[in-house]
């Protein structure tokens, strides 16, 4: 499950441990004993619901956000509906309103959805072996996009778990994160988009152990989420590398391995960007279970990063993050609890003996770094795939309910 176990999987491994059940669309409310997770800690406030896009027949997947405009995506299978529609909301008022539903051809699941920046183009990632692929829509009319290429065959075959957009040295390229099948390894697939009807592959690299899941680009570095192998850091043109030919610059890893998506932290109040967050997917049931947690990495030597902070849920794991760099604040999905906002500005690796954990991390709940917490507004289950902040607002998307708008956190 964009950006991203689905996706963006509830992880890539979560979703092929529980693909029998909860994850085909079978028992997805099964209750596998887990305890429910521990409610919002003591001190931290909570969003200000505002409203809700219902999507009832499909699960919701990942979302972008672009001025009025949301975009939805969906996954697997729910009763008899394939996860082959993108969502088209209006998002001017505090209510999200639907304007129209995309079908998507031979897909099963749509994964991540983003815009380009200049908002030309829309990218949709598309998991089905063997009709995977991306679908590239032309933005001429944000709320009626317009198919360019569907692609066929190829190495995108397989299925594209998660597909990033990324300008690097003014060009514009997809990052695709290939599913393994058939006796072929996962690996990253990337694309020139120079020319949206004619996607060009300028680099294909196996990676991963056993999937690459995601990716994170910014300033000429690509951070790989490679599961069990951690995150790769490559130089794409910040140090004389560059994407038809990156160079590896260093590997963080982090406990329990399940790197599933990152995030490079840039903080405009004092210029830092020592800090990676990497998320962690542990195994889950849709709707009822999820596990793993936020770690953070400190990258300020690329060649030698060292993780120095966790943060966890008791019963509960996170997906994906969206992050409020001008206020220091992450939005964190958590499935079955929600989202968490936490506050990373300043260093988050002081901290004093009672808040680190046995192996010296420091753990960012004892230190009081919650800020907040959300479990939409209706009083029953959530399971929170995708989180996405920006200027528009705060908007969550919700596997079993749809499209959530809450207040941002200020502070």
């Amino acid at each position: 499950m964009t950006r991203r176990f689905f996706r963006s999987s509830v992880a890539f491994v979560a979703l092929a441990t529980c693909l029998a059940s909860a994850c085909s669309g079978g028992d997805e409310n099964a209750d596998d004993g887990t305890p429910p997770p521990t409610g919002p800690p003591t001190g931290s406030g909570s969003l200000t619901h505002l409203g809700i896009g219902n999507v009832p027949e499909r699960y919701t997947a990942e979302l972008w956000v672009r001025g009025s405009t949301a975009y939805t995506s969906t996954w697997g299978t729910r009763g008899i509906n394939r996860g082959n529609a993108i969502k088209i909301w209006d998002v001017s008022a505090t209510q999200p309103r639907l304007v129209d539903s995309l079908i998507v051809s031979n897909a099963t699941t749509t994964g991540d959805i983003q815009v380009a920046d200049d908002g030309s183009l829309m990218l949709v990632a598309i998991e089905s072996n063997p009709n995977g692929g991306i679908a590239l829509y032309s933005m001429a009319n944000p709320r009626a996009p317009q198919l360019l290429v569907r692609t066929t065959g190829g190495e995108l075959r397989f299925g594209v778990h998660t597909a990033e957009l990324a300008r690097v040295n003014g060009v514009l390229y997809a990052f695709c994160a290939v599913d393994p099948a058939n006796g072929v390894p996962a690996r990253l697939v990337v694309l020139d988009l120079s020319d949206p009807r004619n996607p060009r592959t300028v680099w294909s690299q196996e990676m991963g152990n056993p999937f690459v899941h995601d990716v994170f680009v910014r300033d000429g570095l690509l951070f790989t989420a490679d599961w069990n192998d951690g995150v790769g850091i490559w130089d794409i043109g910040a140090r004389g590398g560059s994407v038809q030919s990156p160079r590896l610059i260093g590997r963080a890893n982090t406990v329990g391995g399940q790197a599933h998506n990152a995030w490079w932290v840039h903080d405009p109040s004092n210029g830092s960007k020592r800090w990676l967050l990497v998320g962690q997917e542990g195994p889950g049931v849709i709707g009822s279970a999820s596990s793993g947690d936020v770690h953070v990495v400190d990258v300020s030597d690329l060649a030698n990063p060292r993780a120095v902070a966790v943060y966890s849920v008791p019963g509960a794991g996170t997906h994906n993050f969206s992050v409020d760099e001008a206020n220091g604040f992450a939005y964190v999905a958590y499935y079955n609890a929600g989202v968490r906002v936490l506050d990373i500005r300043g260093d988050l690796s002081s901290c004093t003996a009672a808040q680190r954990t046995s192996d010296g991390r420091c753990d960012l709940a004892r230190m009081g770094r919650e800020k907040a917490a959300y479990t939409g507004g209706g009083g029953g289950s959530v399971y929170v795939w995708g989180v996405h902040w920006s200027s528009s607002g705060f908007f969550a998307s919700d596997m079993l309910n749809g499209l959530w708008r809450a207040t941002p956190v200020t502070r």
